[in-house]
C-alpha cells in the first residue's frame, strides 16, 4: 500500500489539517510524470521544495505537536489535582465509599481514558508524520538528488524536534499510570494497595511462571567497556547454554541467530509499531553456527494490551522445520519421545498444545521467514539467583531473509533459511554478501530484567546504572521491528520512533545525566507519595544519591588527569631546562619506569605518570558543584580476589623466610666455630642481625601488601628499601670481613719476614 493512501486512512479527523501535505510535496516533485515528459529540475524547483518541506510542513507539524503535548500535560496535571480532592481515606485508613463517591471515581476513570486516547492519537500522529517526511525526502533524493541530497538534513532537523521521541510522552504516561492505579484500587476493593504500579518505560514479562520487569537501553561503543566492568563487579558472567560451550571451548560469548517471521503485508510488524493489543512475534532461535547442529527453538512472544508479555516455545529439529511450517508435520515424533521418556501427561499435553497453537498461527497469517538478527550476547547473573538478569548484545546485524522479490529472492522459496549464510559459516560483519541486504546496528543493546515484588524497589547499583550517562533509554526497542524498518523501508508505511535517535549522539555529559535522573526519580516519588496518601499506604520512597560512582566516568577522569599531568610535566621541563622535556624535537616521550632509582625508593620524588597525575589532581581544584567521590567505581561492589594473588604474596613471604634461615644458619655456624676469635664472633653477630631483619621485613611486607590488595590500591606493590638494606649490610659485612682477615694475615706474615731478614744480615757480617 502506498504511503499516501495509508496517510488518508489513518488521519484523525479532528486534526485533519495538521498533517503533512504529502500530495502537495509529491506534486512539487512532479512524482507522477513519466521520465520522458518530465521537465529539467532547476535550482528554483529545489528551493521551492526545500522551503515547503522545511519551513512550512515541518514547522506546522512540530508546532502542532508541541501545542498538543502542552495541552495534554495541563489536562494530566488538572486530573492529578482533582484526584487529591477525591478523599478516600480517613486519618490514613480507608473509609467506606458512598454511591456518589463511587460514581465520582468512575467519572474520573472515564476522564483518564479520554486523556489516554488522546495521547495514543498524538503518538500515531507523530509517527505518521515522521514516516511521511522520511518517505518524501527519499523520493526526492532518488529522483531529484543529482546535485543535492536532503535526507541527511531532514534527519538532523527531525532529531532536533522530539515529536517522534518516547521521552515526550513518558512523563504523561507515568502520571496516568499512577492515577489509574489509585482509581482501580478503590473501585476493585477496599484496603491498601496490594501491588506496585508498573513503570510505563518498562515491559512486564513472564518466564517459567515468574514475572519480570524488563528495561532496555542502548550503549555507545565508547561506554561499552565501562558498562561491562561496572556490571561484572556485582554479577558474574554467565554461560547460560551448553551450546555456547562449543564455541572456542566456551571462552567466547555465544553468537545468537534469531529468524523472524511475517507475511508480505507485514501485519505482525504493524501491530508492534502501533502497539495494538495481542501483538505477536514469531522467531526461530539458535546458538552458534547452524552447521554445528545446535538446538533450535521456535518461539512465539505475545505482547498484551496492558504492556505485559508472555512466551510460548518448544524445541524442533532442523529437518522438521519445513514440514512443520507447511502443516505436514505436527511434532508427532517429539510427542512419542516424551512419552517413551516417561514424562507426565500434563507436560506432553502442554507441548502438543503449544505446537498446535503456533502452527495454526503460522498458517492463519501466512507467515514465512523475513529478517534475520545476528548478535553476540554477554549475560550476567548470580548462579541460583534470578532476581537480577542482565544481557548485553553486541555486533548486531540484520539481514534480509525474504522472497518478496520473486525474480531475485534472498533465500530459496522452498528453504526456511538462507543457505549461503549458514552453509558458508558467514560471521559478523557479513562482508561477503550483498551489502544492501545487511543493516548493522551502531550500538549495543543492554537489557535488565528484575523479578517483580510488592515494593517495586530496585537495587541501588541498578538504579545508578539506569540513570547514568553510560546508557540511553530505549524502552520499546525491538530487534524484529528495527530489522524490518531498516531493511524494508520501501515496503512499510510506519517507522518506529527510535529511528530519529540513531542520527544523534547518544553520549551525555555525566553530571547532566545524573541531575536529570535524580529529577525524574524525585518527581515520580512525589507523585507516588500523593497517590499513596490517598490510598492510605506507602508506595515508594526516595533518597537522593550521594555522588553515585556511575555519575562520573572513571575512565574520563583518568584520561583528564593524565592529560593534565602531561601538560604540567611539559611546562616544568621547559621552565627548568629552558627547553622542552622529551626528545630533541620537543615532543614528550613516555619512558618506562626506572626501577631501582631514587624515585622508586622514595615515591615523593617520583616523576612517573602515576605520581605526576596524582600531584596534578591534588593541585587542581574541583569545579563548582562537583565533589570528590567517597568510593571509586573500581572499589565498589563485593571484594573478589583471585587465589593466585594471595598465593603470590605468601610465596614472597616464604622466600624472605628462606633467606632469613640461610643467613641465620650461616651466622650460628660462624659464631660457634669462632672459638676465641673475636672477629668471627662479631661477624656471626652481624649476620644474625641481618637474618633477623630479613625475617621481620618479610613479615611486614606480607601484611603491607595484603592491606593494599584488600583496599584495591592502584599503587605499585614493589618496595626496594628492605632488599637494599640487606644487600648493603651483606656487602659491608663481607668487605669488613675481608679487610680484618687480610690485616690479620699480614700481621702473621710480617714478623716471620723480619726474622729472616735479620738472619741474612748476620750471616753477611760473618
Amino acid at each position: 500500500m502506498r504511503f499516501g493512501k495509508t496517510l488518508r486512512q489513518a488521519t484523525y479527523e479532528p486534526w485533519k489539517g495538521k498533517y503533512i501535505d504529502y500530495s502537495k510535496l509529491k506534486s512539487i516533485l512532479r512524482e507522477d510524470k513519466p521520465d520522458d515528459e518530465d521537465e529539467p529540475w532547476t535550482e528554483e524547483d529545489e528551493n521551492r521544495f526545500c522551503d515547503e518541506i522545511f519551513n512550512t510542513q515541518l514547522e506546522k507539524v512540530a508546532q502542532f505537536q508541541e501545542e498538543k503535548v502542552k495541552e495534554l500535560r495541563n489536562r494530566v496535571d488538572a486530573a492529578f489535582d482533582r484526584l487529591k480532592d477525591i478523599s478516600t481515606t480517613d486519618d490514613g485508613k480507608p473509609k467506606p465509599k458512598s454511591d456518589v463517591e463511587t460514581q465520582q471515581l468512575r467519572d474520573f476513570e472515564a476522564e483518564l481514558d479520554s486523556i489516554t486516547n488522546d495521547v495514543k492519537e498524538l503518538q500515531k500522529y507523530s509517527n505518521l508524520n515522521y514516516t511521511g517526511f522520511l518517505k518524501i525526502v527519499k523520493k526526492h533524493d532518488r529522483k531529484r538528488g543529482d546535485r543535492y541530497k536532503i535526507r541527511p538534513m531532514m534527519q538532523v532537523s527531525l532529531s532536533k524536534r522530539p515529536f517522534n521521541s518516547e521521552q515526550a510522552y513518558s512523563p504523561l504516561l507515568n502520571k496516568l499510570s499512577l492515577m489509574y492505579f489509585a482509581v482501580r484500587q478503590q473501585l476493585e476493593g477496599d484496603g491498601p494497595a496490594e501491588a506496585y504500579p508498573s513503570d510505563p518505560d518498562s515491559q512486564a514479562e513472564v518466564h517459567n511462571g515468574e514475572r519480570y520487569t524488563a528495561h532496555k537501553f542502548w550503549v555507545h561503543p565508547d561506554n561499552l567497556l565501562e558498562v561491562k566492568t561496572y556490571i561484572m563487579r556485582r554479577l558474574p558472567a554467565l554461560v547460560y547454554s551448553h551450546q555456547s560451550a562449543k564455541e572456542v571451548d566456551g571462552n567466547e560469548d555465544p553468537t545468537i541467530t534469531s529468524l523472524y517471521f511475517d507475511s508480505a503485508k507485514f501485519p505482525l510488524y504493524y501491530k508492534k509499531v502501533e502497539r495494538q493489543g495481542e501483538a505477536s512475534s514469531l522467531r526461530l532461535r539458535w546458538y552458534g553456527q547452524l552447521l554445528d547442529k545446535p538446538n533450535i527453538v521456535l518461539e512465539q512472544k505475545i505482547l498484551h494490551e496492558n504492556g505485559s508479555s508472555e512466551e510460548h516455545k518448544f524445541p524442533i529439529k532442523e529437518k522438521y522445520i519445513n514440514a512443520f511450517l507447511h502443516g505436514d508435520y505436527k511434532m508427532e515424533k517429539s510427542v512419542q519421545k516424551m512419552e517413551r521418556q516417561g514424562q507426565s501427561a500434563k507436560n506432553v499435553e502442554e507441548f502438543q498444545s503449544t505446537a498446535d497453537v503456533i502452527q495454526q498461527f503460522v498458517r492463519d497469517n501466512k507467515l514465512e521467514p523475513l529478517v534475520r538478527a545476528n548478535y553476540v550476547r554477554t549475560a550476567f547473573q548470580k548462579p541460583g539467583d534470578d532476581r537480577v538478569r542482565i544481557s548485553i548484545d553486541t555486533d548486531i546485524a540484520f539481514i534480509r531473509e525474504d522472497t518478496l522479490d520473486r525474480s531475485r529472492p534472498c533465500r530459496g522459496p522452498h528453504d526456511w533459511h538462507r543457505t549461503d549464510i549458514d552453509n558458508g559459516n558467514m560471521k559478523y560483519p557479513f562482508k561477503n554478501m550483498n551489502q544492501s541486504e545487511v543493516s548493522r546496528f551502531p550500538y549495543a543493546v543492554l537489557e535488565i530484567k528484575l523479578k517483580e515484588d510488592s515494593t517495586g524497589k530496585r537495587p541501588g547499583w541498578i538504579q545508578d546504572l539506569m540513570g547514568s550517562h553510560l546508557v540511553h533509554p530505549a524502552p520499546r526497542f525491538s530487534k524484529f521491528v528495527h530489522g524490518v524498518a531498516s531493511l524494508f523501508e520501501d515496503y512499510v508505511n510506519r517507522l518506529p520512533f527510535w529511528l530519529s535517535d540513531l542520527d544523534t549522539d547518544i553520549r551525555k555529559d555525566p553530571q547532566v545525566a545524573f541531575e536529570e535522573a535524580e529529577e525524574r526519580r524525585a518527581q515520580r516519588a512525589e507523585n507516588e507519595q500523593v497517590v499513596g496518601s490517598l490510598l492510605g499506604t506507602k508506595l515508594g520512597s526516595y533518597k537522593p544519591s550521594k555522588g553515585s560512582p556511575v555519575a562520573k566516568s572513571y575512565l574520563s577522569e583518568r584520561a583528564a588527569a593524565e592529560a593534565a599531568a602531561a601538560s604540567a610535566s611539559r611546562s616544568v621541563g621547559h621552565d627548568e631546562t629552558g627547553g622542552t622535556a622529551g626528545d630533541e624535537n620537543g615532543e614528550a616521550s613516555d619512558q618506562p619506569r626506572d626501577y631501582g632509582t631514587l624515585s622508586s625508593i622514595f615515591p615523593g620524588f617520583s616523576l612517573s605518570k602515576y605520581a605526576r597525575a596524582k600531584r596534578a589532581r591534588e593541585a587542581t581544584p574541583l569545579p563548582a558543584g562537583v565533589v570528590e567521590p567517597t568510593e571509586w567505581i573500581k572499589n565498589s561492589g563485593p571484594l573478589q580476589i583471585e587465589p593466585k594473588v594471595w598465593l603470590a604474596n605468601e610465596r614472597t613471604f616464604l622466600k624472605w623466610q628462606h633467606i632469613s634461615i640461610l643467613l641465620g644458619g650461616l651466622a650460628i655456624s660462624l659464631y660457634t666455630a669462632a672459638g676465641k676469635g673475636t672477629l668471627a664472633e662479631w661477624m656471626g653477630i652481624s649476620y644474625i642481625l641481618i637474618a633477623i631483619f630479613a625475617g621481620c621485613w618479610g613479615y611486614y611486607t606480607l601484611h603491607w601488601r595484603r592491606g593494599m590488595i584488600v583496599a584495591r590500591s592502584g599503587k605499585d606493590f614493589d618496595n626496594l628499601i628492605g632488599p637494599l638494606i640487606i644487600s648493603v649490610a651483606l656487602v659491608l659485612a663481607l668487605i669488613l670481613n675481608f679487610v680484618f682477615a687480610y690485616r690479620a694475615a699480614l700481621d702473621k706474615w710480617n714478623p716471620s719476614e723480619r726474622t729472616g731478614m735479620n738472619k741474612s744480615l748476620a750471616f753477611g757480617d760473618l
